[in-house]
């Protein structure tokens, strides 16, 4: 196991927890190959333009929805067009494990899974203290935290406090900054005050970071010359909780699944919500059409799953 009991507490006392070598170098490495050549065009783009050593910051009159969207303008949703690795690093079983341990639930839905890929100079990476449950539900974060969810982000190369490090106030300073009714610091003296008990995530490449929609956290900028920052933000919520979402696995049914249903084990695919062998939903129909869908997912389990006939 990567993680421990004392893991667990932390993230529900302070809403944050950080595993430094949660990922091995050898998991990592294929995936980082992966964003290399997924983002090479970010990087040469970046090689040539002179100011790309240094920091973007706004200045005042800036246009802030156009920053916004180059603070966004390197990611990639699940399927990845790349290998197996960056495909199945997202489910991969500790991460599973982890997140069902977190939640205190016995099963768990992968909804979001995206890379990112920041640079010096790019966009201005400084953001206000903010939750994710915004675009995460329609209504708010549960008293329950089996009804939140769990973000990982996990990094591809090493980050320092000049390398975007992400920014977090853990929930008990956050209440005595703003008592019981956390969710937003709509203000610059609330934010100002977050701040001051600011801390950052700071980790070697195959760190992990976990927190949920009701935390308070804010990226912040990379201003090392010619930096580059490479994550992963993945989600996950407890199995049935219809409240809370993100990407819709089955609007991109033109994208290539099959880097994923080829080589994912049944407990990965139930986390897309692929029922497991044995469910109700497969019979003989079902799963010959299935396998005409996905030709090369070795579906022999779920075919021996079969009751007698």
């Amino acid at each position: 196991m990567r993680f421990n009991a004392q893991h667990v507490e932390q993230w529900h006392q302070d809403g944050f927890l950080i595993i430094e070598d949660f990922f091995a170098a050898d998991e990592v490495a294929p995936v980082l190959q992966d964003f290399e050549v997924l983002y090479k065009d970010a990087g040469q783009n970046l090689e040539s333009n002179p100011s790309a050593g240094c920091a973007k910051v706004m200045q005042e009159g800036d246009d802030v929805a156009a920053n916004s969207a180059l603070q966004f303008k390197n990611i990639d949703t699940l399927p990845y067009h790349g290998s197996s690795a960056i495909n199945l690093i997202s489910l991969h079983p500790e991460l599973i494990a982890l997140a069902k341990a977190l939640l205190g639930v016995p099963q768990v839905h992968l909804y979001q899974s995206h890379t990112w890929a920041k640079y010096t100079g790019q966009a201005d990476y400084d953001q206000e203290f903010h939750c994710d449950f915004g675009n995460h539900t329609l209504t708010v974060p549960s008293d329950d935290a089996a009804q939140r969810s769990v973000d990982f982000v996990f990094y591809l190369t090493d980050v320092t406090s000049d390398q975007g490090a992400l920014r977090y106030v853990t929930k008990p300073d956050v209440e005595e900054v703003l008592g019981r009714a956390r969710l937003s610091a709509s203000t610059p003296q609330q934010q100002a005050a977050l701040m001051s008990r600011e801390r950052a995530v700071i980790v070697p490449a195959g760190g992990l970071v976990a927190h949920s929609i009701d935390t308070m956290h804010r990226g912040s900028n990379l201003t090392e010359p010619n930096g580059r920052r490479f994550s992963m933000t993945v989600g996950y919520k407890a199995a049935g909780n219809d409240q809370i979402g993100f990407h819709v696995w089955q609007s991109a049914a033109n994208r290539p699944w099959q880097n994923v249903m080829d080589h994912a084990s049944p407990e990965q695919l139930a986390c897309l919500g692929i029922p497991l062998p044995g469910d109700s939903f497969w019979s003989l129909r079902t799963l010959k059409l299935t396998q005409s869908r996905w030709p090369q997912w070795d579906m022999t389990p779920y075919f021996a799953a079969l009751p007698a006939s």
